[in-house]
């Protein structure tokens, strides 16, 4: 049940991920929705760290299909720092967003490949590689949050 609820989710995000921009009337609509994608991304992704870390069992089949979730959900919420969406609404964007935004356009990138390591890492059932590409995956986002997160 689970499964198909995430699925549901991320099916849903993906189909209004190309026009999300244009759906966005107020800033705080474009806030809650890139912390909606940011929240469940994390979900999933934190699942795999458990498995990764040891924590829980290792299922191969749930480590691919909650980084199949993670890869899909890492290409929507850079539509949605939008100017106007530095304030408002318990955001936790910093101002650098804004100031240095080739630098975090290529921080976003950077997480969505290796969002993509992470998938194909999975995809081969191979414990050793999901916990490498997991542990690169994890570094690029600390180092977003680190560079452009209030804490």
């Amino acid at each position: 049940m689970k499964k198909s609820v995430s699925t549901a989710l991320a099916a849903l995000m993906v189909a209004v991920a190309l026009p999300a921009a244009a759906q966005f009337q107020k800033p705080e609509d474009a806030i809650e929705y890139r912390q909606g994608a940011l929240f469940v991304m994390g979900q999933h992704f934190g699942r795999i760290g458990a498995m990764a870390n040891g924590k829980v069992p290792f299922d191969a089949k749930a480590a691919a299909d909650n980084a199949e979730i993670v890869a899909t959900l890492a290409k929507l919420p850079w539509a949605a720092f939008g100017e106007g969406t530095d304030k408002g609404h318990g955001t936790k964007a910093k101002p650098e967003i804004w100031k240095e935004q080739d630098k975090f356009k290529a921080a976003a990138t950077k997480m969505q490949d290796e969002t993509g390591k992470l998938l194909v890492a999975a995809k081969t059932g191979d414990l050793a590689q999901l916990k490498t590409a997991f542990g690169s995956t994890a570094q690029t986002c600390k180092a977003c949050h680190d560079d452009f997160r209030a804490k």
